[in-house]
């Protein structure tokens, strides 16, 4: 096996011609699969990295270590890795780098956003070179303005998912949140108001077993929830089964990302996205025009008049029930929760999909009193809501 210079790092078009050849490289990570257990003891990774030689559809770079930690975990897509002595191989007619863990090592960098050339990720053996710096602002510079050859028919938003399915969502990361020790939760966004569920359970079953008001222990903090937008669903993901162990902290707020193979659970009415073994992160960047779609969307229906109103109602909201202030825009769910002030009165269009006690005579209390609590929600949140002496009559 031949062992090229040190100090040379080749462009990916030149190196798929350099099989059983070791070679160093750099490029910026595309796709990101998620960590597994291989079928001897080690852990394996896959990353599909590029560079402006070869940008479509890049170069995977498999990597086999003795733990998680010693793989490039800290990888997120859009950030820069730099490897050293990976071997050139190639399975069914694909051409893809080997990281062998004896003698290959990498170092990862900071995308377009980062400001200097210290690497975040290191792996043993790795050294830092004055060189480095060049290659890194130059993929950098290149990186600014590249675009994905992406198809919109490709993907799915989340008004169109389905239950059990591997889809392909493109949504923004609006917050991650470690639940317990490497338990993750993450929450998504592209806009869109995902399909209400028939809830399978019975009206009695709400004294004992009341409906959530959202998946996971505990509810968002208020401070948290005020950063997310007005409309649209957000949808939970967490890790499957088989990757509960593995740490999703390297994700990063406010960036858009493909969820390529995910799958979608209801869990009493909610939505749940499962990032499972074979369910791969890929970049998408800001400027891609399926992104500035989405945004434009979202900005379209806050000016919209009835824009804050649940897409399933559209062109109106059932007419079973009649309210005062016709004038009054509906707002959503979020947006109540989100108000500054502690008291105020809102409109919303909802739908009821609980209430306590559930039989009509049991409204009024013992003293006289009438008192109803109703589980009500739309494609934003999932509340409580009192009606209590007067307002329940």
């Amino acid at each position: 096996m031949e062992e090229r210079d040190d100090y040379k790092f080749l462009k990916l078009r030149d190196a798929i011609s350099c099989l059983n050849q070791r070679v160093n490289l750099v490029g910026v990570v595309l796709e990101l699969g998620l960590p597994k257990k291989s079928k001897g003891t080690d852990f394996f990774i896959s990353l599909k990295i590029a560079d402006e030689s070869y940008s479509d559809p890049g170069i995977s770079v498999n990597f086999f270590a003795e733990s998680v930690e010693k793989l490039p975990m800290g990888a997120s897509p859009g950030d820069i890795i730099l490897l050293s002595h990976v071997v050139m191989k190639t399975h069914e007619r694909e051409v893809y780098a080997f990281f062998n863990k004896k003698f290959s090592s990498f170092a990862l960098y900071e995308g377009v956003s980062g400001g200097d050339f210290t690497p975040y990720q290191v792996s043993a053996r790795f050294r830092t070179r004055e060189l480095d710096k060049k290659f890194i602002a130059d993929l950098r510079k290149w990186f600014t303005g590249f675009q994905l050859n992406t198809d919109p028919n490709d993907f799915q938003f989340l008004r169109e998912i389905k239950e059990g399915q591997r889809l392909s969502l493109i949504c923004k990361i609006l917050h991650t949140r470690e639940v317990a020790e490497k338990e993750w939760i993450i929450f998504v966004w592209d806009g869109t108001d995902a399909p209400s569920k028939k809830i399978q359970t019975k009206m009695t079953d709400e004294m004992d077993n009341p409906l959530p008001l959202h998946l996971g222990k505990e509810p968002l903090p208020r401070d948290i929830l005020c950063t997310f937008p007005s409309v649209g669903s957000v949808l939970t993901v967490v890790l499957g089964e088989g990757n509960k162990n593995l740490g999703l902290g390297f994700l990063k707020t406010g960036t858009w990302l493909n969820f390529l193979n995910i799958v979608c659970e209801v869990h009493a009415g909610l939505w749940r996205g499962v990032l499972m073994p074979f369910t791969k992160l890929r970049y998408v960047p800001k400027e891609d025009r399926y992104v500035l779609g989405c945004q434009r969307c979202y900005e379209e229906r806050l000016s919209e008049k009835w824009g804050r109103m649940p897409w399933s109602c559209f062109p109106a909201p059932s007419t079973v029930t009649e309210v005062e202030h016709d004038h009054v825009l509906p707002v959503t769910l979020r947006d109540v929760l989100t108000y500054p002030e502690v008291t105020a009165k809102f409109k919303c269009v909802i739908r009821v999909v609980a209430a306590f006690p559930c039989e009509a005579e049991n409204f009024l209390s013992p003293v006289g009193t009438y008192r109803v609590r109703l589980t009500i929600e739309d494609p934003t949140a999932r509340v409580h809501a009192f009606l209590y002496a007067e307002d329940g009559v």
